[in-house]
């Protein structure tokens, strides 16, 4: 309590001191500083952290998965420009949303806005358990394996090591996130920078050989017998993870300067820039590699370093893992903000709503993921936690994108500074759905998993949140004993 303070979200109209802000300091009455999350994030930082978020593992570890799923070389392009402009759409879709209610908390806020707290609740839970620590446990094994690379070539890095050095990063990402709001935007804007230059390196020597007339792997590329309609679900999760991140700047609207303006002119330059980048680099490992040879390589990128480079290739990997810790920094920084708004909105314990008095960062709601995500770490594969994951994540996507959809109709007077096409939501929507339905049949054992994982937050909504008579270990959290007994003695 000495280094953390309730965030004031909610003016009071009363004359009367809360005795919650005072947390017994004698110099509680005097005037003071609010402590609040500041506006920080201007348009560039906006869009470092979306393009830092973007590309980061996906790039690297998505390509086998979608070539194996899709079938060919042909089809996999196809899934990647498929992929580019659905989160395209979905990305106009959430500029419109962060623009019309300007709260942080992402899909979190826009469910409890359009639906309710019921429904909001499921999906901040299902993010808390389930998807937030396995997309994190996902990104951080691929800085673990790509950091190591260099030391352990020409052999493969034992696992044991892997998840070693994935702890240390995890543990790195949390500590800075803690520290700072602006040196987490800093060192996210240099990560930024250090990503688009190892794109670069990949893009520019295989766009060169391509239009020298390397163009063998290209032959055949939509020969219809090797496509495998039944895995294209498949094929578009790892897609549509290659592509998350969009959304992330939509989890601190609340500390974007001008958001009317930076909101979705940072989503659409963001996005302008990864759909380039990410076709080219495709482009560029298949000209450089057959679809055999990287259906065989574990590390995508270091299989084509070596193939091209030579030497240099010792240092791809160490620009990969620099990508994959900025894509960590730009997912923690913004999946905190929507645990600390759901805390403010009474569904988490009060104590993820409070702000470190001197930092400014709401350090609770940044290491309440720590300990599940080490878990999973240490359980999980890395493509079952892929496809285990998608399927949550895009069901309750599609669901906010739905609420746009339905606050037009049930909420026209909303102000909406920016404002896109009804098809858009409307497509964009009906493929998160046709995908996670279509995955059932993909598959049934991840999918069913997190089906399951979803329906428990239904009686733990019940249990927490609804239920007038809560777990006493829960009010003790939640600040509500706190309160009662402060004010009884007042």
């Amino acid at each position: 309590i000495k280094f953390l303070k309730i965030c004031d979200s909610t003016p009071s109209n009363s004359g009367e001191k809360d005795p919650l802000k005072s947390n017994g300091d004698p110099s509680a009455g005097a005037p003071e500083e609010k402590v609040e999350l500041r506006k920080k994030v201007t348009l560039l930082r906006g869009i470092s952290i979306i393009t830092g978020t973007i590309i980061g593992a996906g790039i690297f570890i998505s390509p086998k998965g979608i070539l194996k799923n899709s079938g060919s070389v042909g089809m996999s392009l196809v899934v990647w420009i498929a992929c580019g402009i659905l989160s395209l759409f979905g990305a106009l879709s959430y500029a419109e949303l962060g623009t019309s209610i300007k709260k942080s908390g992402g899909h979190y806020t826009y469910i409890l806005e359009a639906f309710g707290p019921q429904v909001a609740f499921m999906r901040m839970w299902v993010d808390m358990i389930a998807i937030r620590p396995a997309g994190l446990a996902v990104i951080a094994l691929a800085f673990g394996r790509y950091i190591l690379e260099p030391i352990f070539m020409p052999c493969g890095v034992p696992e044991i090591a892997i998840k070693l050095a994935t702890t240390i990063g995890l543990t790195a990402v949390m500590y800075l996130n803690s520290m700072s709001v602006s040196w987490t935007a800093r060192i996210q804007i240099f990560l930024t920078f250090s990503k688009l230059l190892t794109i670069a390196i990949i893009i520019v020597p295989g766009v060169y050989l391509l239009f020298k007339g390397e163009t063998k792997n290209f032959e055949n590329a939509f020969e219809v017998n090797t496509i495998h309609l039944s895995g294209l679900p498949l094929a578009f999760y790892s897609g549509m993870f290659a592509y998350a991140g969009w959304f992330y700047l939509n989890f601190v609207t609340e500390e974007v300067e001008n958001p009317e303006r930076t909101v979705p002119l940072a989503i659409c330059i963001s996005m302008v820039i990864v759909m380039i980048c990410y076709t080219m680099t495709n482009v560029a490992y298949y000209t450089v590699m057959s679809a055999e040879e990287l259906l065989a390589s574990d590390a995508v990128a270091v299989t084509f370093a070596e193939k091209l480079m030579g030497n240099f290739s010792v240092a791809v990997p160490v620009f990969v893992a620099l990508s994959c810790f900025g894509s960590m920094n730009g997912c923690l920084f913004a999946i905190s903000r929507m645990f600390f708004v759901a805390s403010r909105e009474g569904q988490l314990p009060e104590v993820l709503s409070m702000i470190h008095i001197r930092r400014h960062t709401p350090l609770p709601a940044v290491i309440v993921l720590y300990p599940i995500t080490l878990l999973i770490l240490f359980l999980g594969d890395i493509y079952s936690l892929l496809n285990f994951m998608s399927f949550l994540r895009w069901l309750f996507i599609g669901v906010a994108v739905i609420g746009l959809i339905y606050m037009r109709y049930t909420r026209p007077d909303m102000p909406r500074p920016f404002k896109v096409p009804i098809f858009i939501p409307a497509v964009f929507s009906l493929t998160c759905f046709f995908m996670v339905f279509l995955s059932l049949y993909s598959d049934p054992i991840n999918t069913g998993i997190g089906f399951a994982i979803s329906l428990t937050g239904i009686p733990a909504y019940y249990i927490f949140i609804h239920c007038e008579r809560k777990p006493k270990w829960f009010q003790k959290l939640s600040g509500q004993r706190l309160q009662k007994m402060q004010m009884a003695k007042a």
